[in-house]
């Protein structure tokens, strides 16, 4: 995984670090267990109460940024694989596509949470 340098701005590789900056984590892809590519992350959502991390909102599909669709992915569905270069998880593409519904004010709506972490089959965020 790539980390920003901060003293003179260039990427350098801290592999050997158990910490990664929310910067690198954006854009990282993520992978089928079964080594299918499923997208990347856009960005994560945290919650402010506990600092824990909650979603990876995923990016999938689409062809050159068209039809692209964004998916919060519970964050503990994901697990870094230092072979791949990115995340992996157990969660399908069919899975991704046929996810709850969510408003626009999904991360402030603890029913869709619950549905998410339902669907998803792991324990909420929050507890």
């Amino acid at each position: 995984m790539q980390t920003m340098n901060s003293t003179d701005g260039q990427m350098g590789d801290h592999m050997a670090s158990n910490m990664v900056s929310s910067t690198d984590v954006n854009g990282t892809e993520v992978y089928s267990r079964a080594g299918d590519h499923l997208g990347e992350i856009n960005h994560l959502m945290i919650d402010k109460s506990s600092g824990k991390i909650a979603y990876a909102v995923m990016t999938f599909g689409g062809f050159l940024g068209i039809g692209t669709e964004e998916h919060p992915l519970p964050w503990k569905k994901l697990s870094y694989d230092t072979q791949m270069g990115g995340y992996v998880t157990d969660v399908t593409s069919q899975q991704l596509t046929g996810a709850p519904e969510r408003s626009d004010n999904w991360f402030n709506d603890r029913d869709y949470a619950k549905r998410s972490h339902d669907y998803y089959g792991t324990s909420p965020y929050w507890m």
